[in-house]
């Protein structure tokens, strides 16, 4: 009999199956009346640093979308499934007496609501985040409780932001109040963490062998698949084999990653590099792939993802822009820095853009598995040159499994808490929680 949970394992190798109607959890006793089983919602939240260059993000006027800002022009074809959010604010994110550190905060409370322990020494106090919350009660239900993604490493110490640790600035996901998550930013290290088996010895010797026979994961599971295949329908054979061919595409993508001079590392040959591009834009493309086939398998539903650290000052010569990220972001009002901080906005929201487009080109039920996908993207910043942290750049992404209405801007009064949203989503997600953080309520019209 088919389950839900049926697994393909072959070699070390255990590659969960997506959403499939054969293999639905309901039992259809009462006949062809009763509901068909839904989906589950996955939620995710993405951070950019240094804010946002405001006058080219928000909508001029409430409601339907008619007219996309610049930076959201490049969502376009996802008009009908994105909702700008203004009007929130990041109370625990300005200094309350504690000075400089704004972008420090800005990371540390985006997702906790919490006001950071102001050091750069083993004191470290913050709060935990909606994530790690919500992770905490479904994790029976996934392989992995939740997933920690980013493209620039986690800090363990250091200062970064005017006497906040570096750990502050660079890690988004807290399980407890002390207790950060670090980040994967290896594409190699995620795909083997999502798809390899066994022990941890088992998976190395297991990578190893997969290495010299030059296979594919899929290869080592072939036979289980054509077996189970005979066992579906032809909608759920079909997608079976779209989701077989996506997870070859991105180990092949990642294979390809991976270079010493121009030339492709043997593992034989070579000590395991990092498994880290080179170009920014195909770094986040190989993140995002797995993270859709990590929410595409139900491995997780839960996932944070942020772009950069706090106040990075990363340059982005691939779109002619060769100032640093933070540098620019304290542009005094010249024109020509502010041109630029909207260039890089552009860049990332492109980023986001791709993954949107992967989610809606899976389909699961009667819709995409961006239909039952509820992200947040956004910034602990608004205007990274004023440093503040009201009326945020938030941007909503999905329909929640159908709890979201998007295509519209919506606005609430100012300074309501950001956390407000979150009690929202944790409901959407089954948790029961009348309260996040410094949260005062619930946001109302999501739906």
């Amino acid at each position: 009999m088919l389950s839900r949970r049926t697994i393909l394992r072959g070699l070390g190798t255990a590659l969960t199956l997506p959403f499939l109607e054969s293999i639905c959890p309901v039992v259809r006793a009462a006949g062809a009346d009763a509901p068909a089983a839904k989906p589950p919602v996955r939620m995710g939240f993405f951070y950019v640093p240094n804010g946002m260059h405001m006058p080219d993000w928000t909508p001029k006027s409430e409601g339907e979308l008619k007219e996309l800002t610049p930076i959201l022009s490049h969502l376009a074809k996802h008009r009908s499934e994105i909702m700008p959010v203004s009007g929130l604010e990041l109370h625990n994110g300005w200094a309350l007496g504690d000075g400089g550190g704004d972008h420090a905060r800005s990371v540390a409370s985006f997702l906790t609501g919490a006001h950071p322990n102001k050091t750069d020494g083993a004191d470290i106090r913050n709060g935990i985040s909606v994530d790690q919350f919500a992770a905490s009660r479904l994790a029976y239900l996934t392989r992995f409780p939740s997933l920690e993604l980013g493209l620039e490493p986690s800090a363990q110490s250091g200062s970064c932001d005017s006497g906040y640790s570096c750990v502050y600035s660079s890690n988004v996901s807290w399980r407890s109040d002390t207790n950060f998550v670090n980040k994967e930013v290896n594409p190699q290290q995620l795909f083997d963490r999502l798809f390899g088996g066994g022990s941890s010895a088992d998976q190395a010797e297991n990578r190893a062998l997969r290495h010299r026979r030059k296979k594919s994961v899929l290869d080592f599971v072939l036979n289980d698949a054509q077996r189970l295949k005979q066992e579906l329908g032809s909608v759920d054979r079909r997608k079976m084999d779209e989701y077989l061919h996506s997870v070859r595409d991105v180990e092949r993508r990642v294979a390809t990653a991976i270079k010493l001079e121009g030339k492709e590392i043997e593992a034989p040959d070579y000590a395991r590099p990092e498994g880290v591009p080179a170009e920014f834009n195909e770094h986040a493309k190989l993140m995002m792939d797995m993270l859709v086939l990590a929410f595409q398998t139900d491995s997780t539903r839960i996932a944070t993802f942020m772009m950069t650290n706090a106040g990075s000052n990363r340059p982005y010569p691939q779109i002619e822009v060769s100032d640093g990220h933070h540098d620019l972001s304290h542009h005094q009002n010249d024109a020509e820095k502010q041109k630029k901080i909207a260039k890089i906005n552009v860049y990332h929201i492109q980023q986001f853009d791709y993954l949107l487009t992967k989610l809606r080109e899976v389909k699961e039920g009667d819709g995409t598995l961006l239909d039952n996908c509820m992200l947040m993207y956004g910034s602990g910043l608004s205007d990274g040159n004023r440093h503040n942290h009201d009326d945020l750049p938030i941007l909503l992404a999905g329909r929640a499994g159908g709890a979201f209405n998007p295509g519209r801007h919506l606005r609430f009064a100012d300074k309501t808490p950001l956390c407000n949203l979150y009690v929202n989503m944790l409901e959407i997600m089954g948790i029961d929680a009348d309260k996040f953080s410094d949260s005062s309520g619930k946001l109302t019209g999501l739906g």
